[in-house]
């Protein structure tokens, strides 16, 4: 019996409900990580031992144990993952210039904030359906009043304008406010919500953080989605959607064919 849904399981099911099923019903994934997934969890362990500690440890340093720690790791659950070189090379390069520039780019961006938590949990119940939303908020800090929920995203350049407004990227965090807000009793209109970007080519601007519209409507608007993805997969419709094949792992595999 299904005991939660997160941002990513509705992200997943609102994209193609087949690969919803492949996935999160008959628990297939392809997909192990690669060097993109390890770069971003490695810029993400900087973040959090950096804002909880107080370390003398270099910032870059602890970035480059973390990305090769991390692409050990992957080998050794998939042997036979092929890596490219030339782009962990960059990658471990490119790291090392950003991960000293996470923590002055917070304190540019807001002053003087309060950390409220690293890596909080949700695990809350929805009103309408038996289910709790789960998910992991990256940071929560406070100034003066204001909650700020902040969301690293680690990219290339940046993100366009399409990108950074774009509905379903952006319900992410409209839910995180949401059960956030829930979780500690706060008013929602005491809570902002920000993307940071972690841009690993850009030539300048290359922490990037910008507020997120998570308004009352946009909010109902999420959680219809929400609900919508739950009745569909309580009741077994899973509809193909061929125009989100792209990238999808089972593309043209035994599992999906077109």
């Amino acid at each position: 019996m299904r005991k939660h849904i997160s941002y990513s399981e509705l992200k997943t099911w609102a994209e193609c409900a087949w690969r919803h099923k492949l996935q999160y019903i008959e628990n297939l994934n392809p997909f192990k990580g690669n060097e993109f997934t390890t770069f971003g969890t490695a810029l993400h362990a900087v973040s959090e031992k950096y804002l909880i500690e107080d370390d003398d440890t270099d910032p870059a340093e602890y970035f480059e144990t973390q990305f090769l720690d991390e692409l050990k790791s992957l080998k050794t659950n998939d042997p036979a993952l092929k890596l490219n070189p030339k782009l962990i090379t960059e990658m471990r390069s490119q790291g090392i210039t950003l991960a000293p520039m996470i923590i002055p780019a917070l304190k540019e961006h807001f002053g003087d904030y309060e950390i409220v938590s690293v890596e909080e949990k949700l695990y809350e119940q929805m009103e309408v359906i038996d289910l709790k939303f789960k998910g992991f908020i990256d940071v929560v800090i406070k100034k003066g009043d204001t909650y700020h929920v902040i969301d690293w995203k680690s990219c290339s350049w940046g993100w366009n304008r399409d990108k950074k407004t774009d509905r379903l990227i952006t319900y992410q965090l409209t839910l995180y406010k949401l059960f956030f807000a829930k979780k500690h009793n706060i008013n929602p209109k005491n809570i902002k919500t920000h993307f940071g970007l972690l841009k690993r080519t850009a030539k300048q601007n290359q922490i990037e953080i910008f507020e997120v519209s998570s308004g009352a409507k946009k909010t109902e608007n999420a959680l219809n989605l929400l609900q919508k993805a739950i009745y569909n997969i309580s009741n077994e419709r899973f509809i193909k959607n061929k125009l989100s094949c792209k990238y999808c792992p089972f593309d043209d595999t035994e599992h999906c064919k077109k």
